[in-house]
């Protein structure tokens, strides 16, 4: 090809079996306005690379490959397309279609085939904040929302099912379950899981209260998160570069997050839960 990468994304992610690797970039071509953001695949074992998705609004795509061993569901990627984003390389604006209905997320194998919806947003009450992972090792995926009514931020879980159009959670036999519908008041934003799927957690913000809380996965998928609990008070300005995005270590028994409290943005550690 005669594209040339650039504005490689910051974080790349890898199958399961260390044989792949997806990374998303700006696929540039001298000063050309019509050229696109794409993902490449890299195989590690044979190497070699290939473009699976590009286009305008590809300029986010987040890629999550499926972290399940089974032989068929490891080639899976989650991806989000935000819809109607054009960026120019001439300049380096940027611009958005306005009255959107906002990003939508995807799965796609990672030679490009088999592209397929997650039943979330797009219905002009419930919007996708860019923010998912998959549930452990599971065909399960979570997102966080934002809805106009009630005003809330959910996490709603979801499997992906083929693809119907951008239609969002009105994908036909899509399955999802709103994860967070005990909890009295959702405003959930960065979240993360154990490796076994079981262990959840996640920043909460609302009305100059923050907090970071954990729970627990039930054994039925049709039910909420439960046993949740407060775990700190992470006390961030919640400036862009200092969102608190929790993650967990693979045990699920060590929390990491982000906080600039003490005037020095730095990642801190939390255990004993």
């Amino acid at each position: 090809t005669d594209l040339q990468p650039s504005v490689i994304y910051p974080l790349s992610t890898i199958r399961s079996d260390g044989q792949s690797l997806a990374l998303s970039c700006f696929l540039r071509h001298g000063e050309r306005d019509d050229l696109p953001w794409g993902l490449m695949v890299f195989d590690l074992a044979n190497p070699g690379v290939q473009v699976i998705l590009q286009g305008n609004d590809w300029i986010n795509i987040h890629p999550q490959y499926s972290r399940s061993q089974d032989p068929e569901a490891k080639h899976d990627i989650l991806i989000q397309q935000n819809h109607g984003y054009f960026h120019s390389p001439v300049d380096g604006s940027f611009s958005v279609s306005p009255g959107g209905k906002g990003a939508d997320i995807h799965v796609v194998r990672d030679d490009g085939s088999d592209f397929r919806n997650m039943p979330w947003g797009r219905d002009g009450n419930e919007f996708c904040q860019g923010h998912q992972c998959w549930i452990g090792r599971s065909t399960r995926a979570i997102t966080s929302t934002g809805t106009r009514q009630p005003a809330e931020q959910q996490i709603i879980a979801g499997r992906a099912a083929p693809f119907a159009g951008h239609v969002g959670l009105a994908t036909p036999g899509g399955w999802r379950n709103d994860m967070t519908r005990a909890f009295p008041s959702p405003h959930f934003f960065h979240f993360a899981t154990d490796i076994a799927g079981r262990r959840f957690i996640s920043d909460w913000r609302q009305e100059g209260e923050q907090a970071v809380y954990i729970a627990e996965f039930p054994e039925d998928e049709e039910a909420p998160l439960e046993r949740f609990v407060k775990v700190c008070d992470p006390k961030s300005s919640w400036k862009k570069e200092s969102h608190v995005h929790p993650f967990l270590s693979p045990d699920g028994k060590t929390g990491f997050f982000n906080s600039d409290e003490s005037g020095v943005l730095q990642a801190y550690m939390v255990r004993g839960w």
